[in-house]
């Protein structure tokens, strides 16, 4: 008996996931839309519990390892035609330009300020790139299971990122990412990012609602996608730097 149950345990092992192998699973099931455009909702709630809303469209161009996204701002009026060009990369750091309307000018992220907060929301420079398994560093070893949910830990591989690592909370059934915990450069607990409402479209996975809570000053950002759709023909030329000024 002892023999069998050993088999069993061993046989079992050969299928256990790693922490990367989880990741990597995460990330080619929301891959393949090849592009997006969509309107985005989003919802800024201070520690006394009032809100501000803006909405934005939302184009996306999914690359090999460099996707590239353009967000403008529609309304209120104090911030509409605001908008925010990033290029992800592997190797090197994302670039990011922000094209302010009242100023007409195009100021460019720094990679050292990247952990700035975007648009007064609860969202960082950083948070806004798209994620990228190959940015992080992941704890070797079999992944840990928590309330029935896949439990990665991550380090950004950016001497720049503004936090010291990433705790996702992963379905194991979908591999669909529920929640992120971010950690400050003090390791203590900064952010808590909630998905849900997703949906697929065409075969893919797309996400449709998500909740970046930060606990230690009591606000939050609400970021509500609609009106999405993929594979709209979309090219590198439809992102160039000149189309933020337009």
């Amino acid at each position: 008996m002892k023999l069998l149950i050993a088999l069993l345990l061993s046989s079992l092992s050969l299928f256990a996931l790693t922490n990367l192998e989880v990741a990597q699973k995460s990330e080619a099931v929301m891959s393949g839309f090849e592009d997006s455009v969509s309107l985005m909702k989003m919802t800024l709630i201070n520690a006394a519990g009032q809100k501000k809303v803006r909405t934005m469209k939302m184009k996306v161009l999914e690359g090999k390892d460099e996707d590239k996204s353009l967000m403008e701002f529609l309304t209120p009026a104090d911030v509409k035609g605001t908008k925010f060009l990033s290029y992800e990369h592997v190797n090197k750091d994302d670039d990011q330009w922000l094209y302010l309307p009242a100023l007409k000018r195009v100021k460019r992220i720094a990679s050292k300020n990247k952990s700035g907060s975007f648009m007064g929301s609860e969202f960082s420079y950083e948070d806004l790139s798209a994620f990228n398994v190959k940015k992080y560093k992941y704890e070797a070893g079999e992944v840990a299971k928590k309330s029935g949910l896949y439990v990665t830990t991550a380090k950004p591989r950016s001497k720049y990122s503004g936090y010291t690592k990433l705790v996702s909370y992963i379905d194991p059934n979908t591999f669909l990412i529920q929640k992120i915990e971010f950690y400050d450069r003090k390791s203590e607990l900064l952010k808590e990012e909630t998905f849900s409402d997703y949906k697929k479209l065409d075969g893919v996975y797309r996400i449709g609602k998500i909740v970046m809570k930060n606990v230690q000053n009591d606000k939050t950002t609400i970021l509500v996608w609609s009106e999405e759709k993929i594979k709209n023909g979309l090219k590198a030329k439809d992102f160039h730097k000149r189309y933020l000024k337009k």
